[in-house]
């Protein structure tokens, strides 16, 4: 088995196990840490396969709103965060091991660029290539219906969220201006008669 097979393998077996734990965990925490590992194996295998702008977008979009959806998922269960503080070192062993599978991946990447196992029979593109250019053009052309599926399908997850949010009768907090207009000065204001008292 070459080594870059090796590197596939061990990318792709991170990502489907992260990938499992992302849905069957109940934790949040240990859910988040999960999705970012699964990211990061994800962009290590663009790599491979010599998208580096993929990659570099997986890594910097996705891992980076990680952080973001993390504290959407506060907000919106309504999580004790004191409680969260509390076990806050409870979750460094978990933490740690991602770390560390984090830098396994990224060594072994780095291993196969520097050690000369990438395939050379991959036809090279030229300097006035552009990678980014090439993506766009694929995704609104070719892909262009799944890229307006997946929006409607992140659509009607924001839609939900909201909604489960928002579950039960809240007071409305809006404020009828009609009834602005046609208020007076002395039901707005209330004078106090407070007796003064002498000083000595």
């Amino acid at each position: 088995m070459e080594f870059k097979t090796f590197v596939f393998y061990f990318l792709a077996t991170i990502l489907v196990y992260a990938s499992l734990r992302v849905v069957t965990l109940r934790n949040p925490v240990h859910a988040a840490l999960h999705l970012v590992l699964a990211f990061f194996s994800a962009s290590g295998i663009w790599i491979l396969l010599q998208a580096e702008f993929l990659a570099i977008v997986l890594v910097l979009v996705y891992v980076g709103a990680v952080m973001v959806l993390f504290l959407f998922v506060v907000m919106m269960l309504d999580i004790n965060l004191d409680r969260l503080r509390e076990g806050f070192w409870s979750y460094l062993p978990l933490g740690g091991i991602v770390a560390l599978l984090m830098v396994a991946e990224m060594g072994l990447v780095l291993a196969v660029s520097y050690m000369g196992n990438s395939e050379h029979e991959v036809e090279q593109a030229d300097a006035t290539f552009s990678n980014v250019q090439a993506v766009g053009r694929a995704i609104f052309t070719d892909y262009v219906y799944p890229l307006e599926l997946a929006s409607v399908i992140l659509l009607v997850g924001i839609v939900a969220a909201v909604a489960l949010t928002l579950r039960g009768k809240r007071k409305s907090k809006s404020v009828s201006p009609g009834q602005q207009v046609f208020v007076k000065v002395r039901d707005r204001i209330r004078v106090l008669k407070m007796p003064s008292e002498p000083r000595e």
